[in-house]
């Protein structure tokens, strides 16, 4: 039973944007803290952003300014809005629910998603 689907990934150009999106049963989003992480070949997994159930965002360094992770609890639907891509943002793009909050490296998250690549060209 899949219980996170991500969406929205693909090629954009260096300084570009995209917006990902994750539906997750509502169950699941009711009472989670939500998060995109990302990882590429050779590198561990990484905290991108983080929503609680209350709204309160956490962002990695390196995309504060630039991203923002939203949830839409109607929908049932977390979002991460790219803006300012570049090269370097290049990865798959996973996310992550759990009912107690989250890590940076993304271990002991409840649920993931099967991942969407997001390749930024230079």
């Amino acid at each position: 039973q899949v219980q996170l689907v991500e969406s929205g990934g693909g090629l954009v150009q260096a300084g570009g944007s995209l917006r990902l999106s994750c539906a997750a049963s509502r169950s699941i989003f009711s009472s989670s803290t939500m998060a995109w992480y990302r990882q590429t070949p050779g590198k561990e997994r990484e905290l991108v952003a983080a929503i609680s159930r209350g709204g309160s965002t956490n962002y990695a360094d390196s995309v504060k300014g630039r991203f923002t992770i939203s949830r839409d609890n109607v929908k049932n639907t977390v979002y991460l809005k790219m803006n300012a891509l570049k090269p370097e943002d290049t990865a798959v793009y996973y996310c992550a629910a759990d009912s107690v909050g989250y890590t940076r490296s993304g271990s002991g998250m409840d649920y993931w998603g099967k991942g969407t690549l997001v390749t930024v060209s230079s």
